[in-house]
């Protein structure tokens, strides 16, 4: 999925001429602390909820204030990954999107962004999950997902960490069954090492609690 995929609906962009006092207000309004600033329809940068407080007259237009931000922007066909990368880098509540010439295309809010994560790490699924320790060198998705296949059932999402100053790595597995005893005894039967096991509640509980996390960041 691609940024263009992913522009959320209902968030204008500010103007040169708009003062502070309305960027806090439309900041306000969409529940975010940036918005950016278009110029007919090129995209001129980013303000910072920040950017206004520290102005001495509010109620000056945006285009005579200093901005923090160094235009933080993503084009058009770049992979959800590398927006999530630059949001958390830039510590952003929205992302704008522009094509090849530097046009503004609209805006990735940060709640839209956690939802569409959610459906990829199939967080809207129920199901369990292993988590497995072992040595990067020794990683191997392809016989992971065979022995998980073996005791009929299939990996909904996968996610690896790298622990600090070692070679070691965390391997989550999300699969979409409930019991998952089977598939970890199998495991272990293969020489993994299973650091822990978490079961998710019954598929009606998950249900009303995924409800509640997309209500959430729809807020």
């Amino acid at each position: 999925m691609n940024a263009k995929d992913l522009i959320s609906e209902g968030i204008s962009p500010l103007m040169t001429s708009d003062t502070g006092i309305e960027a806090l207000s439309m900041m306000e309004e969409y529940k975010v602390k940036h918005l950016p600033i278009v110029n007919q329809e090129l995209l001129l940068g980013v303000i910072a909820e920040e950017d206004v407080f520290v102005m001495s007259e509010p109620e000056s237009a945006i285009g005579s204030f200093s901005l923090s931000l160094q235009k933080p922007y993503v084009f058009e066909n770049q992979h959800i990954y590398d927006v999530i990368k630059e949001v958390v880098a830039q510590k952003l509540t929205l992302m704008p999107v522009v094509d090849s010439q530097m046009r503004y295309l609209g805006t990735i809010n940060l709640s839209d962004l956690l939802a569409q994560m959610a459906i990829i790490l199939a967080i809207d699924q129920p199901g369990g999950i292993i988590v497995l320790q072992m040595n990067e060198h020794d990683y191997s998705l392809g016989e992971m997902a065979q022995i998980v296949e073996s005791n009929d059932a299939k990996v909904l999402s996968v996610q690896v960490l790298s622990l600090p100053n070692t070679t070691m790595i965390d391997v989550t597995i999300k699969i979409n069954r409930l019991d998952i005893s089977g598939v970890a005894q199998t495991l272990e039967r293969y020489g993994y090492q299973i650091k822990s096991t978490i079961v998710e509640e019954k598929e009606e509980e998950f249900d009303d609690r995924y409800d509640s996390l997309m209500k959430y960041l729809n807020i």
